[in-house]
């Protein structure tokens, strides 16, 4: 095996969600790993600072206006890439959102909020994707889960739903697109300190409990997941679509895994 199977130089990435968090640093590995990028976020004029980050890698980079819970802005969003950059060979489908409650508080409004963001525009922005990708006959997607693609969690009702429905996307699309040489994989993160959960870190008795349930004995770093987003992007993982790559210490394997989000 030679580098050059993790070698992006020459190919066009979209990552959404990049105005901050883990979002970003998918964007920095694969930037690092030779792709030219396309940042998107809702509010455009956060990435400025991050688009110049990319460019000073010596890489390609335009920063998109998107709304993944809006079909226009994702065909918009889409049309521009491609006008800037010809061929779009992969695709990072981060954006994402999370309403943490009991499910009995859990509003009409708040489902709407989640599933509408992270799965139905997952959906969405893929399939947009997919178009371009299918005339090409080549694609790489990597749909951002988390370890609730496999197990629920208490106070994470409708975010366990949308991440559950990512998985089966995923293998629902990787069997869709595999004829037009569009590999479709699901990268799923342990627990990982974001904006999203940040809240949860500041509590040390939460840590330490949260440690002594990730074999690892350490929550996830964002770094540790460069060499995932990069792997699935690449030529190195080819024939392999459909799956869920958990990156999460082994925390999944752990009996007591359940009552991690309770604490």
């Amino acid at each position: 095996m030679t580098d050059s199977l993790f070698d992006l130089t020459g190919q066009v990435a979209i990552v959404t969600g990049t105005s901050r968090g883990l979002g970003q640093y998918f964007a920095r590995a694969l930037a690092k790993a030779g792709a030219d990028l396309v940042l998107t976020s809702r509010h455009v004029e956060t990435l400025h600072e991050f688009e110049a980050e990319i460019r000073s890698l010596g890489r390609r980079c335009i920063a998109l206006q998107l709304d993944v819970r809006d079909q226009a802005s994702i065909d918009r969003m889409v049309k521009e890439a491609e006008e800037a950059f010809g061929q779009i060979h992969i695709l990072v489908n981060n954006a994402g959102c999370n309403v943490r409650k009991p499910a009995l508080d859990v509003t009409w409004d708040d489902w709407n909020l989640v599933l509408d963001t992270n799965l139905r525009g997952s959906f969405f922005v893929a399939q947009a994707v997919a178009r371009g990708m299918i005339e090409h006959n080549y694609g790489r997607m990597v749909n951002i889960g988390s370890v609730t693609c496999v197990f629920g969690f208490a106070g994470l009702a409708p975010y366990c739903a949308s991440r559950g429905g990512i998985r089966q996307l995923t293998m629902s699309l990787a069997d869709d697109w595999g004829q037009h040489g569009i590999t479709v994989n699901c990268l799923a993160p342990g627990w990982f300190k974001t904006e999203q959960n940040k809240v949860l870190y500041e509590d040390a008795q939460w840590v330490a409990y949260l440690t002594d349930r990730i074999p690892v004995k350490r929550p996830g770093l964002p770094h540790d997941l460069d060499g995932a987003v990069v792997f699935l992007a690449s030529e190195a993982s080819r024939y392999i679509t459909g799956q869920t790559l958990l990156v999460d210490g082994g925390v999944s394997t752990g009996a007591t895994r359940a009552t991690v989000a309770r604490k």
